[in-house]
């Protein structure tokens, strides 16, 4: 599928910017207070590197959905938190240096992992081999470097020896974040819409599931494993706010199919609805911890 110039150079751009702002959060002592206790980071990483994508793929499997769109969700389900995870766990009252150490090393980590789910997606969900839909593992890896790692080193070495600069950046960035999210939504909504209704009934029941689905299972799995009340907002949080703008970069750039992307665009609209019960509720938790 040809793109534009846009699609094609700026939204790898826009993203880089996006995960500098990342770098922009990390100092040293975020680094050495998990460092410290690492059980909870270890909780939220296995989860959302593992049992996040898991769900994903058997809520694609479960509604049944179209070969592209089931894929769509796989993909969403095994990209990283998003970096607005960090804003909403602070307004939730969490733990914030958590929520900021889970989305860097996720975001490091799916360089690896996004890859492979994907695949296992493409190859349980019924049909999808039969449009030969792939994320190569080579041209991923190097993609995802390019716009993850190298980003956010350039954003903590920033932050390390240019603090006020920093500060400054971070404000810059999180607009950029929200201003790319809504054209890329805009354009698949133009790309697709002489059908676009249609495939927003067929995939959005499915978004729903899956976002309400992963909230309660960090919420859940914190608690099995005996973390403290503002790690389990934390990681709830961080599996519920996913880095959509990945999804559809993975979608237009590398898949080149826009279907595939809707339920990145969907999800983008669906997780900030439910924040606002999970920040509710996140306050009230913390009001009546003893």
């Amino acid at each position: 599928m040809d793109q534009s110039p846009l699609v094609d150079i700026g939204l790898p751009i826009a993203l880089a910017i996006i995960m500098v702002g990342i770098g922009l959060s990390l100092t040293r002592a975020d680094f050495a207070v998990q460092a410290r206790a690492p059980w909870p980071t270890v909780v939220g990483l296995l989860g959302q590197l593992v049992l996040v994508p898991l769900v994903g793929v058997g809520v694609a499997m479960l509604f049944d959905l179209a070969p592209l769109l089931a894929l769509g969700l796989v993909l969403v389900a095994a990209s990283p938190g998003g970096a607005t995870s960090n804003l909403v766990t602070y307004l939730a009252r969490g733990n914030v240096a958590l929520s900021i150490i889970l989305t860097a090393l996720a975001s490091v980590a799916v360089i690896l992992t996004l890859p492979l789910w994907f695949d296992l997606g493409a190859r349980l969900i019924p049909g999808a081999a039969e449009f030969e839909v792939a994320v190569p593992l080579g041209q991923t890896f190097g993609l995802l470097l390019g716009v993850i790692l190298i980003p956010v080193t350039v954003g903590m070495v920033l932050r390390a020896r240019k603090p006020a600069l920093a500060d400054r950046l971070e404000r810059f960035v999180g607009i950029v974040g929200i201003v790319v999210l809504v054209l890329l939504i805009v354009g698949i909504v133009l790309g697709e819409r002489d059908r676009i209704v249609d495939l927003i009934v067929a995939v959005g029941p499915a978004v729903v599931v899956l976002n309400l689905a992963i909230i309660a299972l960090g919420g859940l799995l914190s608690w099995v494993c005996r973390l403290g009340r503002s790690e389990q907002i934390a990681i709830a949080v961080e599996f519920g706010i996913k880095n959509t703008t990945l999804s559809l970069l993975i979608a237009f750039t590398v898949i080149g199919d826009e279907e595939v992307g809707l339920a990145a665009a969907v999800y983008s609209l669906v997780m900030y609805v439910t924040m606002v019960g999970v920040i509710y509720g996140g306050r009230r938790l913390m009001r009546t911890a003893v």
